[in-house]
């Protein structure tokens, strides 16, 4: 059976040495984020991860959740219970706005502890995590009205929030939606339609569930210009604000998929459901971008999170699974054959997931923190800076982070031999569960085309430029620094590397878009390349410094983070290179053959 424990200590060096934390005590929320805060909140984290989610994982895998006659689904034993210790401790609200029911404590250390129960439990995770998306999209957009009535509740976790987007004929590209919404002279409007892959649609855990649902209102422009948003309850609220009058929506029936079989994938169809207008007519997508945006957050996470998970059950194997000898000579002459750590294979496998998880953790903290910024800081160009930089990685962090998750869960997989193709080891159940990060909330060559499309030629290049300007100026600082060399070096040519690959798409991207859709998905690991490296660089900054004073009895750590590092600039980061050489191969080869040669 596998184990999980949550990375206390890892998370800990990343927000207090690397990030300094207590560098923001101006923002609001973060005076009460102390360093002895932080800590005792992540291991009452740790301990709801490790002693309440995580054994249910694999039962919860194994038993799926159950569709009744009248439409209601019960979710897996112990769910409900496990659910309940989560939104009853507060780990709901604990970034949200204090004015209606939230700690106003940073997103980043909601980031920090998002990690942990993912890892433990993806498929209970995204309950809760769909809510807090749910949330912030009625935070942004709605009325006075809509925040008092819906946010305390679903802040405290009684309540639970879905985004309702694709239909059966429309998956990315939402201008073909047909679920309609008809005004019914109250300021209330009947939605008709049919959505499916609504993860978390229906379930017993929480009170109500309140829908946020696309549709075209009656009369509304073709395309994605007439599409509107709306919040469509369960359960209307009555005078008192409690579940009151069932609404139209039901659940048709739950996927049956590879993975997160304890997550209920719905189909869910509303028949002249009663339904809210949130925000203006025909401006849905603006709304539903800030939950799209928050949930792509969210799945780079999932990425890291079955990584990091999948990791650790490796690891912890091949320190005891006795194989064979090592090529050097027996490590352990007492036993009949080596631990298969010893091998230089396994460890390529081990050292590659380790060395993405530990920068990958630091860019998804990186990244939560510039939305802190964003949203708290009072310096207009801080919040710019740092909104640039989230636009621009947003969709990095989703589509790299989960192609190496699922990567890595197969690398971990691997270690095990025949024994990760068994069931009761668990491995198998990472690998389904990581295999659809990869393609919900915009698949990973959608989130590519966005980079290079979008995010890229915005503002003019704005956010790039900010972005290789903060390398190149860590780098240009530590110039000198003989120590930080083998980190830093590498570093610079990396980056050579994305300017190059930027400088191509410039002159051949707009000449035929063809080269640029070529190109995307490769620029993509490019760039999230470059910036795993960069966090890499920033740790080993921060390690050598503890290691120069003394390193608090934590002197093996700071050498571990030092020879994962080394081994990431060694080993890893020198495929900038061959992206670079796939990206200026432009795009005839692959457009050559005609459609009937495939």
């Amino acid at each position: 059976m596998p184990t999980y424990r949550a990375p206390v200590e890892d998370t800990l060096f990343v927000l207090n040495d690397v990030l300094n934390l207590q560098r923001y005590n101006n923002l609001s929320g973060f005076e009460d984020a102390t360093p002895d805060m932080i800590e005792a909140i992540l291991g009452e984290a740790a301990k709801l991860s490790e002693e309440v989610w995580q054994p249910l994982n694999q039962s919860g895998d194994q038993e799926g959740c159950t569709r009744h006659e009248d439409g209601s689904v019960t979710t897996p034993k112990g769910f409900k219970e496990a659910y309940d210790a989560y939104s009853e401790g507060g780990w709901m609200s604990l970034a949200s706005d204090p004015e209606y029911g939230g700690q106003g404590l940073p997103y980043v250390l909601q980031s920090a502890v998002s990690e942990y129960i993912i890892s433990a439990n993806m498929a209970l995770a995204m309950y809760p995590g769909l809510t807090q998306g749910a949330i912030a999209a009625i935070q942004v957009h709605g009325s006075d009205e809509q925040k008092q009535k819906y946010l305390p509740k679903m802040n405290t976790g009684i309540w639970t929030g879905t985004m309702n987007l694709t239909e059966p004929h429309c998956g990315t590209d939402l201008g073909m939606l047909r679920t309609k919404a008809v005004p019914n002279g109250d300021g209330s409007y009947a939605i008709s339609g049919q959505k499916i892959f609504i993860s978390a649609g229906e379930h017993d855990l929480s009170e109500n569930i309140v829908h946020l649902v696309l549709a075209r209102i009656e009369g509304a422009p073709e395309g994605t210009k007439g599409i509107s948003l709306f919040i469509v309850p369960k359960f209307i609220p009555d005078a008192d604000g409690n579940p009151g009058e069932r609404n139209g929506v039901t659940c048709g029936s739950i996927e049956e998929k590879m993975g997160i079989h304890a997550n209920a994938t719905c189909v869910l169809n509303y028949d002249e459901a009663t339904g809210w207008l949130v925000g203006e007519e025909n401006r849905g997508l603006a709304a539903m971008f800030v939950m799209m945006n928050e949930a792509r957050l969210g799945v780079g996470l999932q990425g890291l999170a079955i990584s990091e998970v999948a990791y650790q059950n490796a690891a912890e194997y091949a320190r005891e699974r006795i194989q064979g000898r090592s090529l050097t000579g027996p490590k352990a002459p007492d036993k009949k054959a080596d631990p298969i750590i010893v091998h230089p294979d396994v460890r390529r496998m081990l050292m590659n997931i380790k060395a993405i998880n530990e920068a990958g953790r630091a860019f998804m903290l990186w990244t939560a923190l510039k939305g802190d910024i964003v949203h708290r800081s009072q310096s207009q160009e801080d919040r710019q800076k740092a909104d640039d930089l989230m636009g621009l990685l947003t969709p990095v962090i989703k589509g790299m982070l989960t192609d190496k998750g699922f990567e890595n869960a197969v690398a971990a997989q691997q270690v095990f031999g025949g024994h990760g193709y068994i069931e009761e080891h668990g491995m198998s159940q990472f690998v389904r569960d990581a295999r659809i990060a990869m393609i919900y909330e915009g698949a990973n060559g959608v989130q590519a085309l966005d980079l290079v499309g979008r995010k890229l030629p915005k503002d003019g290049g704005r956010a790039l430029r900010t972005f290789i300007e903060e390398v190149n100026g860590f780098t240009g600082a530590h110039r000198d620094n003989e120590k930080m060399v083998v980190y830093t070096k590498p570093l610079r040519n990396a980056v050579k590397a994305l300017e190059g690959a930027t400088m191509w798409l410039m002159q051949n991207g707009m000449k035929n878009p063809d080269n640029a859709g070529a190109a995307s998905t490769d620029y993509m690991h490019l760039m999230g390349l470059v910036t795993l490296g960069y966090m890499w660089a920033l740790m080993a900054e921060k390690s050598l410094a503890a290691l120069d004073e003394g390193a608090n009895c934590k002197a093996s750590f700071h050498e571990g983070k030092l020879a994962t590092a080394r081994y990431f600039m060694e080993r890893i980061l020198p495929e900038t290179q061959a992206h670079l050489a796939r990206i200026e191969s432009g795009a005839e080869s692959m457009m050559a053959l005609d459609a009937e040669a495939f």
